[in-house]
């Protein structure tokens, strides 16, 4: 029973957390349709993708015993695909200072995680060191990933607007963070349970700040039916004006018509 319940909250662990990490892929859209990375800020993906690395790391059988922690390699391997297609995407689109940050955020990320990963293989032989190094390195770096939306929140405050903070996003985090932190409590594992511990509580204000924000961006933004009722009604004076012209041209030909007949008529008599 106990097995099957581990395995039950791994598996919607796992459908939350895909979900978080294709979230984004809205944002990413409006960055392809606009050619222009706007505000948006490149720290939370780089950091995802080093987190997604770090815990694919921790899951595999190097680092893990066998496969005891398989349900981390799945679901942070496709982290990866996403993080990385995102990075690459926002590495496109930045401006040439903006891509200048994304290398000098990238560039010690992925050094972070081979000195994680040759540390764990050649200085340790033991699996219980091994997961201690990559574990607490995968803390550290999950903490940062959590806490990286703060700047967001920052300016979702400032702005009293949630645009930059979309709701799927945030209920991904929210939902996968409460999952995995039931599955570290299961299993016992410090090292999957403790990112939590904070994504929780940050997921829960991030909730919260939506529901603060939503309607104002709601009553600024204007009325799709109103726009449309707009625009009907312009048509509709363009017509009457097109109709007015016709008519007045219509009117003018025939009395033209008209003079040219009388005078043709008195030029006979």
């Amino acid at each position: 029973m106990a097995e099957t319940f581990r395995m039950a909250v791994a598996v919607l662990g796992n459908a939350a957390s895909v979900s978080l990490y294709a979230a984004p892929t809205v944002t990413f859209k409006r960055v392809i349709k606009k050619k222009s990375t706007e505000e948006f800020s490149c720290v939370p993906y780089v950091i995802a993708l080093l987190n997604s690395l770090l815990f694919t790391w921790y899951g595999l059988p190097v680092v893990s015993y066998k496969w005891e922690n398989f349900p981390l390699v799945t679901v942070n391997g496709v982290g990866i695909v996403f993080e990385l297609s995102f990075v690459l995407i926002y590495l496109w689109y930045a401006s040439p200072k903006g891509k200048v940050k994304v290398a000098m955020v990238a560039i010690p990320v992925l050094l972070v995680f081979m000195a994680a990963a040759l540390v764990s293989v050649f200085a340790f032989q033991d699996h219980r060191q091994r997961k201690l190094v990559v574990g607490s390195t995968g803390l550290v770096v999950s903490v940062a990933m959590y806490g990286s939306p703060l700047i967001v929140m920052k300016k979702v405050i400032k702005t009293k607007s949630v645009e930059f903070m979309p709701l799927p996003l945030c209920l991904c985090s929210f939902f996968a963070s409460v999952l995995w932190l039931t599955y570290g409590i299961i299993v016992r594992d410090i090292f999957i349970a403790g990112p939590s511990l904070v994504g929780t509580p940050l997921s829960i204000l991030q909730l919260v700040l939506h529901c603060k924000y939503w309607k104002r961006r709601v009553v600024e933004e204007p009325n799709k039916g109103d726009l449309e009722k707009g625009n009907l009604e312009k048509v509709s004076l363009e017509k009457m004006d097109l109709e007015m012209e016709n008519t007045e041209k219509n009117g003018t030909n025939e009395s033209d018509d008209n003079s040219k007949n009388k005078d043709d008529v008195v030029g006979k008599c």
